[in-house]
């Protein structure tokens, strides 16, 4: 189990709110997160395993892809509790499609806010995890601390 952090210490240690995953793998991928208050979409793929904080493409989410984000969110929150539960099985999954025609819906109405624009910054994250329930409708356990990427054509200098 990661070590866990309350919120109040999370917020003191500049870290930001987790609102929305849409993709996990070894770590978080594509999701809604604040950055300096505000929410944006983060993208990440480089799998490598280095031990280092992940990079990232951050772009500002508009408000009204924001609550379509958490719709989304809260229709899978509530499907994992009841997976959780043992009342559904993997099968029933809302991402598979065809489960839940809202979800589907989402999923199609968000997919053009979801792509990086070419202006899309880049920042590395930093996870902490903090007490409670993996996935709440909410948001999730985890949060990020952003900073400014290094340019590694300046450390070549």
């Amino acid at each position: 189990m990661a070590e866990t952090w309350t919120e109040e210490q999370l917020i003191t240690d500049g870290f930001e709110r987790v609102h929305c995953e849409s993709e996990w793998y070894d770590g978080p991928r594509a999701g809604l997160a604040d950055i300096d208050g505000k929410p944006h979409y983060f993208e990440n793929h480089d799998y490598g395993h280095t031990g280092e904080a992940d990079e990232y493409q951050v772009w500002p989410a508009s408000e009204a892809a924001v609550t379509l984000e958490r719709e989304r969110w809260a229709i899978f929150a509530r499907w994992n509790e009841r997976h959780e539960a043992g009342e559904v099985g993997p099968e029933t999954h809302p991402g598979r499609g065809g489960i839940d025609s809202r979800y589907d819906e989402l999923e199609l109405l968000l997919a053009s806010h979801r792509r990086p624009p070419n202006d899309a910054r880049r920042l590395t994250g930093e996870l902490r995890f903090a007490a409670g329930t993996r996935y709440r409708a909410e948001g999730l356990d985890y949060w990020i601390r952003w900073r400014p990427s290094r340019d590694p054509q300046l450390d070549s200098l």
